[in-house]
């Protein structure tokens, strides 16, 4: 199974700033015990000083990610996920003596995709290198891997936070990427402690997300500090969780009095702290040297693919420029730009797999202005599916009935919180329509105005407190007033409506 791995892609985090002090120079003390003592002044002020200066974090990851193929890397096994153990592995798999590599074309192309996608350099010419290690999962004693020319490199990545009080401040960041390469995958090692025993599973790549992060801590200005590597972890969740704790606990260690070991550290997720695995003070030795089973991988482009080629005999840049789909920061332009919402919208309709296309949907389903709509789909439909925790092609309400409703609402037949009533109805997944609901619950807006002045009467009636309260100017007691007169009639009154109303009665 291929994968591409994204070698050291150097974050910095929570840039500090760097501080500079006053110096004071001290001259000609009159007696040792006060050049002592001004020593022992000067070192305690230093220690203030540094105990005062933030920290600045340094991250690089290693991530592992599964290229998405029908076959693996270097032979024809069959890629399946969950698949019984050795159930799909080649003799080239196995290490048989003499089996060779063959390149999967598609993993290559993916890979090329993945080095456009993150703004990287490919190389035109790239090559493959055996990386020495023994361990029972890995048959043959190496790995095929690209150390000294990767496929893609020097890239970059950016992307946006939201900030502030109420996230809807945007800031934009980068991150550098070094490198991309196409790595062989190793076995999986199957621990079982009852038998006391470790069983091995060739089929290979049963994990889709790997990431090993290096963290290291320094003041700003100073030598970065010694680093340790957080292996193997599966999820971005825990990814962001471990980097958090270890960046912490060097902070801790070294304010401390202690040292941070050059270690490999592993993510406990269920206490929510990293443990030391081994030390890396004596580097282990790959002996990388280049795979001889395997000749230089070489691309084109349009200017250098050579004549009458077909596309399956070589490999186009350009052409599979041209076939990568719209990226996450141009899709979000897209919707803020088409709709007209705002950008931490378009944010969460990207981040919940489905949604954008719901949202579209009902946009093209309803008379409703899209500012409106996608106010409906994040707070009340993403609300009930996160309430619910389903996903969002799930939702027992489709794109069509939520459409349906919202033209109720917007040409007047209900009001907004009669609408929260009939959604959360159809949630419940009986199969009615909004229609239908509105009227067997009878929540169709009231019309009639004298009946609505009878009904703020008897609400002013019995709020006479309040009513004081909005003649002594207090016009916040007004709400409330609205909000009675929309419980006694079930959502069934128009707001403004009932404000004007109030308004009148009370002049």
């Amino acid at each position: 199974m291929a994968a591409p791995v994204l070698r050291r892609c150097r974050v910095w985090l929570g840039a500090g700033h760097r501080s500079v002090g006053n110096v004071a120079e001290l001259r000609g003390p009159e007696s040792p015990v006060a050049a002592s003592a001004l020593c022992r002044s000067a070192k305690e002020m230093t220690e203030k000083h540094k105990r005062n200066v933030p920290w600045a974090a340094v991250v690089g990851l290693e991530i592992h990610a599964q290229i998405c193929s029908n076959s693996k890397l270097f032979s024809g096994s069959q890629v399946q996920f969950a698949a019984a153990p050795n159930s799909l592995v080649s003799f080239f798999d196995a290490s048989l003596p003499g089996t060779l590599p063959v390149l999967n074309r598609r993993c290559v192309e993916a890979a090329v995709m993945t080095g456009l996608a993150l703004n990287c350099t490919i190389n035109k010419k790239s090559l493959f290198d055996r990386k020495h290690y023994f361990y029972a999962d890995l048959p043959a004693g190496y790995q095929i891997t690209q150390q000294r020319l990767p496929i893609a490199v020097n890239g970059n990545l950016s992307y946006i936070l939201r900030m502030g009080k109420n996230q809807n401040e945007m800031v934009t960041r980068s991150v550098r990427i070094k490198q991309i390469q196409l790595e062989q995958d190793s076995g999986k090692s199957l621990h079982d402690d009852l038998r006391s025993q470790t069983l091995v599973d060739l089929n290979r790549a049963e994990g889709q997300l790997r990431v090993d992060a290096n963290v290291s801590v320094h003041r700003p200005g100073e030598r970065l500090g010694v680093r340790t590597e957080v292996k193997n972890i599966n999820s971005a969740r825990f990814l962001a969780k471990a980097i958090d704790y270890e960046i912490q606990r060097q902070i801790e260690e070294l304010e401390n009095g202690g040292t941070i070991l050059n270690e490999t550290r592993a993510f406990d997720f269920k206490r929510g702290r990293t443990i030391a695995m081994r030390d890396k003070e004596g580097k282990q030795d790959y002996r990388f040297m280049p795979e001889p089973n395997l000749p230089p991988l070489i691309l084109r482009d349009s200017k250098s693919s050579p004549a009458h080629t077909s596309d399956q005999q070589v490999v186009n840049i350009d052409w599979l420029r041209e076939r990568l789909p719209d990226l996450p920061s141009a899709k979000r332009a897209k919707l803020v730009e088409c709709y007209g919402i705002q950008p931490q919208h378009s944010f969460t309709l990207l981040n919940e797999d489905g949604l954008v296309e719901f949202f579209e949907a009902v946009v093209n389903a309803t008379g409703m202005a899209p500012k409106k709509v996608v106010g409906w789909i994040i707070k009340d439909i993403l609300g009930y599916l996160k309430q619910y925790n389903l996903e969002v092609k799930e939702s027992p309400v489709s794109p069509l009935l939520l459409a349906e409703l919202l033209n109720l609402l917007e040409n007047g037949t209900i009001s907004s919180s009669a609408a929260k009533q009939v959604l959360e109805v159809m949630w419940k997944g009986e199969g009615k329509t909004p229609s239908l609901i509105v009227k067997e619950e009878k929540l169709e807006l009231l019309q009639d105005q004298n009946e609505l002045e009878c009904i703020c009467q008897t609400v002013m009636g019995a709020h006479q407190k309040e009513v004081a309260d909005i003649k002594k100017g207090n016009k916040k007691a007004l709400n409330k007033l609205i909000g009675q007169v929309q419980r006694t009639t079930r959502g069934r009154s128009d707001p403004v409506l009932v404000k004007q109303i109030l308004e009148k009665l009370l002049s």
